[in-house]
């Protein structure tokens, strides 16, 4: 069977879905294994996956919230992708090395994985877990473009010896791309982008300790606000702000609200239940409604389940893939930074009213992912690459 070697960035919404597709190759027997944070990937593909550990950047500054657009988007590459793909490529150089892959998997913010497998003639396909470099984000904007295209070539003469031409964005092998049209409408696509849907599967079991009686007690529409797990610091006027929102709401909704960092102030209403964490996958199957930051993960697994959004985008591609749920029908989008009480109701009273049709729309997206097939429809493109067709036995695409 074949071995395939994938390449994450130590940040949860990029590895989840890698997750569920190197699980369903491992099924079907083929060996896996990882090059990244062995602790956070270990967390999501189990304690027992095999990982081959990659660095991480020293120091990384923390963005001004003030930045947006074109600063911003330099700000991510030239202080965090950049001194990542740095840091990552002494691992993901031994990893290929040592475990001798027939096909690299590399996502589309680990670049080290993609520049040091094409430099030494393997095999790479790209991991595009969320949708906005699909859709060109530098479109109209060609001094940002070259600017990055220097960047990149930098890179590559210090990691990969100035080896290879490729975009390490996108591989001419195949780009897996976990969305489909009905949510990224009806952008024109780089070649061999392959629209699988999202990968959603089961993740390692933690101690569930979820008060699920809680939601039992109530019929009332249950909505919940989460921002990820990397928007804290961002995010505490936010969700404050909700808690305020939803408390005005107690006779028509109940809220489960996550604060990873501990934000909310004060007691809350009784209509509203903070957690830290929360077994997302099963908890979307109950909800009403979903209140987010508009990150590729939650928007994917909250419509696979037919939920509808109210999406507040802070940063990065959250803005492009706001856009989409709002052309797709299926959400209200809200500026992040200026969301008050008011707005944060009328926004999940609009989605939670029949008559708008977002749930609706939800569903039709939910139905056209589980039709592309996510993780299954995946592997299968893994397992088709000439690379791993000549290794297995399989007959090529």
């Amino acid at each position: 069977m074949g071995r395939f070697l994938f390449v994450v960035p130590p940040l949860v919404g990029h590895v989840n879905p890698a997750v569920g597709t190197a699980a369903t190759l491992a099924a079907r027997g083929h060996d896996i294994a990882w090059a990244g944070h062995p602790e956070l990937v270990r967390s999501l593909a189990g304690p027992d996956a095999v990982v081959f550990p990659c660095g991480l950047p020293e120091g990384a500054p923390s963005r001004p919230a003030e930045l947006k657009g074109p600063a911003a988007f330099q700000f991510l590459w030239e202080s965090f992708l950049i001194p990542l793909a740095d840091a990552m490529a002494p691992g993901g150089r031994a990893a290929i090395e040592a475990y001798g892959p027939d096909l690299v998997v590399t996502d589309q913010q680990a670049v080290a994985g993609a520049l040091i497998a094409e430099s030494l003639g393997l095999t790479w396909v790209t991991s595009a877990t969320t949708s906005a470099e699909l859709v060109d984000p530098l479109a109209g904007m060609p001094k940002v473009a070259a600017w990055l295209d220097g960047l990149l070539a930098e890179l590559r003469g210090r990691i990969a010896g100035g080896a290879g031409e490729s975009d390490p964005r996108f591989s001419p092998h195949g780009v897996l791309a976990y969305t489909t049209r009905a949510l990224l409408g009806p952008a024109e696509l780089p070649d061999r982008v392959w629209l699988v849907g999202p990968s959603v599967a089961a993740r390692p079991a933690r101690p569930d300790d979820f008060p699920w009686a809680w939601l039992d007690a109530s019929a009332l529409p249950t909505v919940l606000v989460s921002l990820g797990t990397a928007n804290t610091d961002a995010g505490a006027r936010f969700l404050n702000t909700a808690v305020a929102a939803l408390a005005g709401m107690a006779d028509r909704v109940r809220a489960v609200l996550v604060d990873p960092g501990g934000v909310v102030e004060g007691p809350v209403a009784e209509n509203i239940l903070v957690r830290p964490h929360v077994p997302q996958l099963a908890l979307l199957e109950r909800l009403d409604a979903v209140v987010c930051h508009a990150g590729h993960n939650t928007v994917c697994e909250a419509l696979w389940h037919g939920v509808p959004l109210v999406v507040a985008p802070i940063r990065d591609d959250q803005p492009i893939v706001a856009a989409q749920v709002v052309e797709a029908g299926a959400g209200v989008r809200l500026r992040f930074g200026r969301a008050d009480a008011a707005k944060i109701a009328a926004a999940v009273e609009a989605v939670l009213d029949p008559a708008g049709g977002y749930r609706k729309a939800a569903e039709a997206i939910g139905e056209s992912f589980r039709a592309a097939g996510g993780s299954t429809a995946a592997a299968t493109r893994l397992e088709t690459v000439p690379a791993v067709s000549a290794s297995t036995g399989v007959r090529g695409a």
